[in-house]
């Protein structure tokens, strides 16, 4: 049976490898928490906020995130593509995800506001709309990704091969044309 928690705030708590499981929070807070041990199973978060929590290789097979914002969060090698896909919807401010995996997930209009993304999977996933407000993209992988209408002005060190992902009115900063270009061994100064 699964246990329900709801307008809960919970501060500065390390969290197992199964303490959550099965349980669902409702308008909860998580301020300086430690799940980089969980494998979290069955649990679902829906308009929650975790803020300053540490979060990395934490399992989250078959976790919802429904309306989850994560603040000043480290989170890194996490697969989310092994999350409940139903109402999936998540927003990052100033999060480390480096090494993290969004592959084949639909993220419409998710966004990512001063954020880490260094060698994230990105593969096949619907980013339609999406907003990368000053990210560092080193590496990340869009192949085979919807990246219509999303914005990357302020975002940096990104390599996007435009004949392998969809970028119908995505919008780039002039000096990002280098990170469009580099397939072709064009050289922009």
């Amino acid at each position: 049976m699964t246990e329900y928690f709801f307008d809960q705030h919970y501060n500065n708590l390390h969290y197992g490898l199964e303490t959550l499981n099965l349980k669902e929070f409702e308008s909860c807070s998580f301020t300086n928490c430690n799940f980089s041990e969980c494998n979290l199973i069955g649990v679902t978060f829906i308009d929650c906020q975790f803020n300053h929590c540490i979060f990395d290789n934490a399992k989250i097979n078959h976790t919802a995130f429904r309306t989850v914002f994560f603040n000043d969060c480290q989170i890194k090698e996490v697969n989310f593509a092994m999350s409940d896909k139903l109402i999936f919807e998540i927003h990052f401010n100033n999060c480390a995800l480096d090494f993290s995996k969004f592959y084949a997930l639909k993220l419409k209009g998710i966004s990512f506001n001063n954020s880490s993304l260094i060698a994230v999977d990105f593969m096949a996933t619907d980013l339609t709309g999406a907003q990368f407000y000053n990210c560092d993209l080193y590496r990340s992988e869009f192949e085979k990704a919807i990246a219509n209408k999303v914005d990357f002005r302020t975002s940096y060190n990104y390599t996007i091969d435009p004949s392998k992902t969809k970028l119908k009115k995505a919008q780039f900063a002039l000096e990002g044309l280098k990170g469009l270009l580099y397939k072709h061994g064009i050289i922009v100064e």
